[in-house]
């Protein structure tokens, strides 16, 4: 049984969770150690089943408890070179056989699982998305995107599950008075994030390839709402001729909250 899940979605942290019958692994922990167990244990999911952490990027939202956890359960840390390089201050020592570097487009292979990183347009090191394959099916976390490359296209199409960005409204990121123009030249950018109308189109594509579940994730609290990630996302889908919950299902996670978990045979 293959079960997959967000502990928290957002810029204040990230933290995804899949397990197999041979264990589980986290893909980021941007909260800190004792945030991210206390909501494994809230959740009835035994961090001492964990066998590893994945590294998207560098970015404190995504690494920020992941040397205090990867350390006090002796679990393996994976990266790209880039991405070490960019976050060895925030992980402070991990021990040189835990600190496992990855490549980009080569799948490794841990417990029953074959992991593919891909590259992923976002103004980090060296960022990856991931696409992981059980023995029966297939999930897949795409976040941080600047925008829908054919590449990461091309890497989740045909998984059962995304976790697929929707950022912001762009209309309220530019009328947002508390954001420098700089900072909203970077998140609008091809290096930043993902709007709900860009989001909403690689939903559609995603749908379209077979992909069964969309969890929308990462969502600005500033500049969007989980209602309207969700509408944008889920008129797109009907547009496209899309029946919700018999074609396809769509959920919004949380920033605080684990989503809903999908378990699959």
């Amino acid at each position: 049984m293959t079960r997959f899940c967000t502990l928290f979605s957002g810029s204040s942290g990230n933290a995804v969770y899949l397990s197999t019958d041979q264990g589980s692994i986290l893909i980021d922990c941007g909260m800190s150690g004792r945030q991210t167990l206390d909501a494994m244990r809230q959740n009835g999911l035994s961090p001492e089943e964990l066998k590893a952490i994945l590294i998207t990027h560098e970015h404190s939202d995504h690494v920020k408890g992941a040397g205090i956890l990867a350390r006090r359960l002796g679990l393996p840390i994976y990266a790209t070179e880039g991405t070490w390089t960019g976050m060895e201050a925030a992980v402070g020592d991990i021990p040189p056989q835990h600190r496992v570097v990855i490549t980009a487009g080569e799948s490794f292979f841990l417990n029953d699982l074959e992991i593919l990183p891909f590259s992923i347009p976002h103004d980090a090191n060296d960022p990856t998305g991931y696409r992981i394959y059980t023995p029966r099916t297939s999930v897949a976390v795409a976040t941080d995107l600047g925008y829908f490359a054919d590449s990461v296209r091309d890497a989740v199409t045909g998984a059962e599950v995304v976790l697929l960005e929707s950022n912001h409204d762009p209309d309220m990121l530019r009328q947002n008075a508390f954001y420098p123009a700089q900072l909203k030249k970077r998140i609008l950018g091809k290096k930043g994030h993902l709007s709900n109308e860009s989001g909403a189109e690689a939903a559609v594509a995603l749908a379209k390839s077979g992909t069964r579940h969309l969890l929308l994730g990462h969502l600005s609290s500033e500049n969007n709402t989980p209602d309207l990630a969700y509408r944008t996302a889920l008129s797109a889908l009907e547009n496209a001729g899309a029946q919700l919950d018999q074609d396809v299902t769509l959920n919004v996670a949380g920033r605080f909250r684990t989503s809903c978990m999908y378990t699959m045979a």
